[in-house]
């Protein structure tokens, strides 16, 4: 090999191998340092588009599990609301029970009424229920819906009956005769707007019938007003009816899917809501026929009046991606939607045995509209729960994905970092050789 001095192509070979062994160390150095064999695209730009896609769905999978969390948070502000107006629509029906005795007084129906209208007036303290500055009860998160109207049903009486079946022919679901014999005496019933309407027939002919009764039930009184046609129309529809004018599309449900009588009132919205209607009937002597009594006075509230309303429905975003979200509809829980109050703030009264007994009829249907609202928040609850719980699940098995493709396995890049530190140190003593055997030319010079 001839000796030149100009160009040391040991030295540049070994200064070569000398920064490719650097290069490797300081990877293993930053591998090492980062816990990351990925720490940049240059490492593997395939491997580190998909762990950063990975990244963003672990964030993602998370916030939404947040988000979830927070839903619950807020549901369950609402449901323990909605519980607390239970407990009181409880009480009421308690005090309404007791109010329909007349082993009290006027005074004591008087002293009750009292204690009516502080509970009534709690309820609308617990409507307006806030979570982070929102209201959740008083109707502004109640699904979009037109005016739909009150319908109460029957569900106890023979599928076949109308409005021109008579009286004295009135049979419950089994068939067997309700035993109304002319000469009974009837009362209806019913709350509109916080007032109590009354009507009798004192004597039952033999040829009256159930337009007799709608005919009394728009021709009640409450002392100082006619009801004036509170209610509109009477049929018989079956639980597969669908009301064209019910938000969501509500159908009529029986307990038996078969047809059953229904009122509705008269005008839609809150403003003609009926909240409880009672049918009661006594023979000639005033005694009260309990079997009959009990199919007549069934009439349950089947679709809930209701204002027009814009969507505000809360929606919880609890997905990774667009539009994964949970929608729920809070219903108005104020006293005036469970009609225990009129639109001018009059409170249902129990003063007297007739009026408290339409106001049982009353805190039944508001207590069963929000059982119903309670049933929802829960179901909702539930599945909050159920989806945070697969989020958790989902975020841990990308992340072990993740972890996979981006995490360094440490003991194999301490081995690496250690045998390029001795590469890298082999090589700047060699590069030292390699300078060195270029002074052997100097000897020529002697």
């Amino acid at each position: 090999m001839a000796m030149v001095v100009k160009n040391n192509m040991s030295a540049i070979r070994t200064l070569s191998t000398l920064n490719g062994n650097n290069t490797q160390l300081q990877d293993s150095l930053s591998k090492v340092a980062s816990g990351l064999k990925i720490n940049s695209a240059k490492d593997d730009a395939s491997g580190y588009a998909i762990s950063e896609r990975m990244r963003v769905q672990i964030r993602s999978l998370d916030q939404a599990n947040q988000n979830s969390q927070n839903a619950s948070s807020l549901m369950k502000n609402a449901e323990g609301a909605v519980e607390r107006t239970v407990d009181i629509l409880r009480t009421l029906k308690q005090k309404a029970i007791d109010a329909a005795s007349d082993t009290n007084t006027d005074d004591d129906r008087a002293t009750i009424q009292k204690e009516l209208d502080q509970l009534i007036d709690q309820i609308d303290d617990n409507a307006l229920i806030t979570f982070n500055g929102k209201y959740l009860l008083e109707g502004s998160r109640s699904q979009s819906g037109t005016e739909v109207a009150t319908h109460m049903t029957n569900g106890n009486l023979s599928t076949d009956t109308n409005m021109s079946t008579k009286l004295t022919e009135l049979s419950n679901r089994n068939g067997e005769n309700l035993e109304i014999n002319s000469g009974d005496r009837v009362t209806v019933s019913f709350i509109k707007g916080g007032k109590t309407y009354v009507s009798v027939m004192t004597k039952v002919s033999s040829d009256a019938t159930l337009t007799d009764i709608y005919t009394m039930l728009n021709q009640a009184e409450n002392g100082t007003s006619t009801a004036s046609d509170a209610f509109a129309v009477s049929s018989t529809v079956s639980t597969n009816t669908l009301i064209g004018d019910s938000p969501s599309g509500k159908k009529i449900m029986t307990k038996d899917g078969k047809n059953a009588l229904t009122f509705v009132a008269k005008n839609k919205g809150l403003e003609g809501q009926i909240s409880g209607l009672s049918i009661s009937v006594a023979d000639a002597e005033g005694n009260v026929k309990k079997a009959t009594n009990t199919a007549l006075d069934a009439f349950k509230t089947t679709i809930y009046a209701a204002n027009t309303t814009a969507d505000g429905a809360v929606s919880f975003q609890v997905g990774a991606s667009a539009n994964q979200a949970v929608k729920v509809g809070l219903m108005d829980m104020r006293s005036e939607a469970l009609g225990l109050k009129g639109r001018d703030g009059t409170t249902i009264k129990i003063t007297t045995r007739e009026a408290a007994n339409a106001a049982i009829s009353a805190f039944d249907n508001a207590l069963n509209k929000a059982l119903d609202q309670q049933t929802t928040i829960g179901a909702i609850s539930a599945r909050l729960d159920y989806t945070a719980s697969n989020l958790t699940t989902s975020s841990e098995n990308v992340t072990a994905a993740e972890s996979t493709i981006r995490d360094a396995d440490m003991a194999k890049e301490m081995t690496n970092y250690t045998k390029n530190n001795v590469l890298l140190q082999a090589a700047q003593s060699m590069l030292a050789q390699a300078n060195q055997n270029s002074s052997a030319v100097l000897s020529l010079l002697q």
